[in-house]
């Protein structure tokens, strides 16, 4: 399957830290403490400081987002 043409899906993040993690994306800022899992948006997979926490480790990507979830996120962020 062509890259451009595959459906770019949300993912649930986990902190994998044993401190509290702050991710301050252009969308809005995630704070994780030790374990905790948030659920990202598909354009936020591609924000510069998400991926930098991620190519460190600061935190990790569980799963995509089922569909369910990934809607009812864009529910929430549209508030």
């Amino acid at each position: 399957m062509n890259t451009a043409a595959r459906k770019r899906k949300g993912m649930l993040i986990k902190n994998t830290n044993p401190r509290s993690v702050t991710i301050k994306m252009s969308s809005r800022s995630i704070e994780l403490e030790p374990g905790d899992e948030a659920l990202i948006s598909a354009e936020e997979v591609l924000d510069s400081a998400l991926r930098e926490y991620l190519q460190v480790r600061g935190v990790s990507i569980v799963r995509p987002a089922l569909d369910e979830e990934e809607e009812a996120l864009r529910e929430e962020l549209r508030k």
